[in-house]
């Protein structure tokens, strides 16, 4: 299953990518369910985060490694986390982060998840919570990176 989502922030590529920083990341985090960063290592190939999501009995662990980063030709700035070690019940995990330069100057910020379940129809009736964790980001990098004019 697929997710793509796209934020318009004032800031440049360049800054949002010094921005992808652990106190951002702890910033993003969704209300529910309940998290714990464990550690983050950054976002360069290598890298690694690990996270304690849930309570009680219910805590389980996501383990993600960096698998690629860098700048392409036209100035996007990317990162690709995949999960290595995946709260039930999630199977794949492959979140490309891409900071693409906006014509005003600033970023599209974009988020391109893809994820699998054990059935396509556990897949779909994830989408909703999936979308609704990344939407919450939107207004979060646009108090980070600023708003851009006019929006």
């Amino acid at each position: 299953m697929n997710l793509y989502l796209r934020t318009h922030v004032a800031a440049a590529p360049a800054e949002v990518w010094q921005g992808f920083t652990r106190d951002l990341f702890l910033a993003l985090a969704p209300p529910f369910p309940p998290f714990r960063l464990l550690s983050f290592d950054g976002c360069h190939r290598g890298d690694e985060v690990h996270l304690e999501l849930g309570a009680g009995p219910l805590r389980q662990r996501w383990t993600s490694l960096i698998t690629d980063h860098g700048i392409t030709a036209n100035g996007t700035y990317y990162f690709v986390d995949e999960g290595k070690q995946l709260p039930a019940p999630l199977r794949y995990w492959q979140h490309r982060h891409l900071l693409q330069p906006a014509p005003d100057g600033g970023t599209y910020i974009v988020e391109d998840v893809e994820y699998r379940t054990a059935t396509p129809v556990l897949d779909r009736l994830l989408w909703p919570a999936v979308w609704a964790q990344f939407a919450w980001r939107r207004p979060i990098y646009r108090r980070w990176f600023g708003a851009p004019a006019g929006q």
